[in-house]
């Protein structure tokens, strides 16, 4: 093991973090190595491209960026879009699509122990975010009659946590062989001098690298290798805090087919100039997605002759990509953001600290910073109310509260289509994905007789 002190030692001392070493000598010889091999992981020739992230660049970025062209799905004739929704379940039929949800986030912010996806939003039937999700895949599943694979990406701090939850839901029916789990990457965390942070003494501090590492990760894990065993051409891509996701949604994917672009994504307007969503532009010729804290201020509230945010179409994170694109990107270099965060770490005594401000960087990879390696992409607008209701804070915006009400007023909205007199229902309303994946199959008398109106006790 000399040898191998001797050799991570010349590393640090090449790139300043020798401190890492600082405990070794009290520690066990399973903890040295265990620290040696994890240093010796970490790959410092990508390392040194990080300190260029320091500059401030968006002005200069973005000042040539011009908007994008989009399809609106409310404004399509009612023959495009039943054309559309066929030839998107043609793909469901055929077994050529599979879902992949991001779900390495923690439930923290939301004052919950767990992974995100094991959150209860407090609808009447209490089902998780997994749970919307693996029941709209099933009702997918079952009208087109095979599995859709569902590729779930976790992180190192939450992976054997979602593994064990989903084990023990068994699946929520979808199935063990059909649920892949497989983690995403990660950079160590650095101190605001640049020095990486340990966790532990025998441990660095490691954070996920973002959910750009999405593809290489999906190569790595031999996930790439199960999609094309299945025959899987395209792949649906969203986050699991989005209560009202459309998991696979066969429009989408059929608009998605027939133009054939490498990328397809699904936006909404923004609310308001200042909502926290990126948007979708162009720059060079190629699409873009600019982070709403990226964006320069003219540009946020620049409005067109139609008297509408001129980049106003809000990424929301729902994309289609083609398999055989993502294979050719695999090894493909991307660049990093930087994150102000909050980083527990160990002091130089040994002392674990809490911290109460943001004290350190993460390094992070957007699935988006691929657009541009796109000539073309397709852009399909689709309606908040039906597309879009993320749980990301404990109150207020974009909370739980926001969420369920958008989901009641949905449902609501799918009884008046079948003809229920609202004035009888009393407290809010959630309709089982299982019986209805988007409103379709509402009847008056199946809500009466799957007791899906809540009376506090609806599933």
């Amino acid at each position: 093991m000399e040898e191998l002190y001797n050799r991570v030692l010349e590393q640090l001392s090449r790139h300043n973090q020798t401190h890492l070493l600082q405990f070794y000598d009290q520690l066990s010889v399973d903890s040295q190595e265990k620290l040696l091999n994890q240093i010796q992981s970490i790959d410092w020739k990508q390392w040194d491209t990080l300190s260029e992230l320091c500059t401030a660049k968006t002005l200069q970025t973005y000042q040539d960026l011009t908007p994008i062209g989009a399809f609106d799905w409310e404004l399509l004739r009612e023959d495009e879009q039943l054309y559309f929704t066929n030839k998107g379940w043609d793909l469901l039929r055929q077994g050529k699509v599979g879902a992949i949800v991001v779900a390495g986030g923690q439930g923290s912010r939301l004052g919950h122990e767990g992974p995100k996806g094991t959150y209860d939003i407090g609808l009447p039937s209490h089902k998780s975010l997994f749970q919307l999700q693996a029941e709209r895949l099933l009702n997918l599943s079952r009208r087109a009659g095979r599995r859709i694979p569902w590729y779930i990406m976790t992180s190192p701090d939450n992976h054997q946590q979602t593994v064990d939850y989903m084990a023990e839901a068994d699946y929520f029916g979808y199935g063990s062989e059909d649920c892949k789990f497989f983690e995403q990457g990660v950079m160590p965390a650095v101190d605001e001098n640049g020095r990486i942070f340990l966790s532990e003494m025998d441990e660095i501090s490691l954070a996920p690298s973002g959910n750009g590492e999405c593809f290489s990760a999906l190569n790595r894990s031999g996930m790439l290798t199960d999609m094309k065993h299945r025959g899987v051409d395209w792949l649906f891509y969203y986050n699991v805090d989005n209560a009202l996701i459309k998991v696979a949604d066969p429009a989408f994917l059929g608009v998605a087919a027939h133009y054939n672009h490498p990328v397809a994504t699904k936006v909404i307007d923004k609310a308001y100039p200042e909502e926290k969503v990126g948007i979708i532009g162009m720059k060079g010729n190629r699409p873009m997605v600019v982070e709403y804290s990226d964006l320069p201020k003219q540009l946020m509230f620049e409005y067109n002759s139609d008297g509408k945010l001129t980049y106003g179409l809000g990424n929301i994170s729902i994309h289609l990509f083609r398999r055989d694109w993502i294979e050719q990107l695999v090894s493909c270099s991307i660049p990093y953001h930087i994150a102000h965060k909050k980083i527990r770490h160990l002091d130089s005594n040994g002392q674990i600290i809490e911290a109460a401000q943001p004290n350190g960087y993460k390094f992070e990879r957007f699935i988006f910073d691929f657009f541009p390696l796109a000539e073309a992409i397709t852009v399909l607008k689709g309606k908040r109310e039906m597309d879009f209701a993320p749980v990301k804070n404990k109150d207020g915006e974009d909370s739980p509260q926001t969420a369920r009400e958008l989901i009641y007023e949905l449902h609501r909205s799918w009884l008046v289509k079948a003809g229920v007199v609202l004035d009888e229902v009393q407290g809010p309303v959630e309709i089982s994905p299982l019986v209805s994946y988007e409103g379709e199959g509402v009847t008056a008398e199946a809500i009466l007789a799957s007791m899906l109106v809540s009376d506090g006790q609806g599933s």
